[in-house]
């Protein structure tokens, strides 16, 4: 992908080539979202090997594991946990406590983009999705965001009500996680009806109007120390926005604001929208250079 040359962006060229980018001097390297998917699949061979050749690296699931010995608890899950049995063991205690620490450093929603193995899955429904409206085979529908917190309510008040996880009967995200440390299971033809809904009616729809687990990230991302930040390099394009399903986090890149801007003599600001799941896609594409990740405690440092 040549974004300073040829203004490729996600949307408007090959999957594959998204998966490399050009410098401005031409040399080649991998982009973010290849680099993503790199840190996704070696997270999930961990925990396939630490299972069938008791590797004991990173054991579990993505819902509780240990990774060298260490607790790592879904925040998500403990919430359930305590409404459906109103109890939290001492472990889970450590091991959420360990994840939340983890993701106020790097960023909530991550978590989506750099753990989460049905991110990358949806990607691929995305382009699918995306060739589709293109061609006008089917058409483009989007929600309210904001639908996720009603959700994630829906599921934690079944939790306290049933005394039972109810969300993790279709959590496509636990699913395929157990599906890799221990094998198949017909639970993953619920995954296939989820990507096949992203695919032909809404893109991206699990993560961006459902997953309870990304919402409770994104709480805790509200406040983390890793962020992208815009310079006023930016010449305001919005191709950003074009690749980023959670765009309503890029509101700032927008030329309206600029008059703002030069008032106030701001030249940066952080992108501190809890749905970003720094995933990098932003940053890939921008030909001004107006976006870059960075850590917003580096001065304390």
């Amino acid at each position: 992908m040549d974004k300073y040359n040829s203004r490729e962006t996600i949307n408007k060229t090959t999957f594959f080539s998204t998966f490399f980018s050009k410098t401005k001097e031409g040399k080649s390297g991998l982009s973010y979202r290849a680099k993503r998917w790199i840190v996704v699949i070696s997270i999930h061979l961990l925990f396939f090997l630490s299972f069938f050749i008791d590797l004991q690296v990173l054991e579990g699931t993505l819902n509780g594991s240990r990774f060298l010995g260490f607790h790592m608890i879904d925040p998500f899950t403990t919430i359930e946990v305590f409404l459906a049995t109103y109890h939290i063991p001492v472990n889970i205690i450590i091991g959420v406590t360990t994840i939340t620490f983890l993701y106020l450093l790097v960023g909530g929603r991550t978590y989506c983009a750099w753990v989460c193995p049905y991110g990358i899955i949806s990607e691929v429904g995305e382009k699918l999705h995306n060739t589709l409206v293109k061609k006008k085979v089917i058409k483009e529908r989007k929600f309210d965001h904001r639908i996720r917190h009603i959700f994630w309510a829906i599921f934690l008040i079944l939790s306290f009500s049933s005394g039972y996880l109810v969300f993790e009967t279709f959590n496509v995200v636990g699913i395929l996680s157990r599906a890799i440390a221990y094998g198949w299971s017909v639970a993953l033809i619920w995954v296939v009806v989820v990507f096949a809904m992203e695919v032909f009616f809404s893109r991206r729809a699990w993560c961006t109007y459902i997953c309870p687990i990304g919402t409770t990230y994104g709480y805790i991302g509200k406040v983390s120390a890793l962020r992208i930040e815009w310079n006023d390099n930016c010449d305001h394009c919005m191709v950003c926005s074009d690749v980023c399903f959670e765009n309503q986090v890029l509101e700032i890149t927008k030329a309206k604001y600029d008059k703002q801007r030069e008032e106030e003599n701001i030249t940066h600001e952080y992108i501190t929208g809890a749905d970003c799941t720094l995933c990098g896609r932003c940053v890939d594409v921008c030909h001004a250079d107006a976006l870059k990740f960075d850590f917003r405690l580096k001065g304390l440092v």
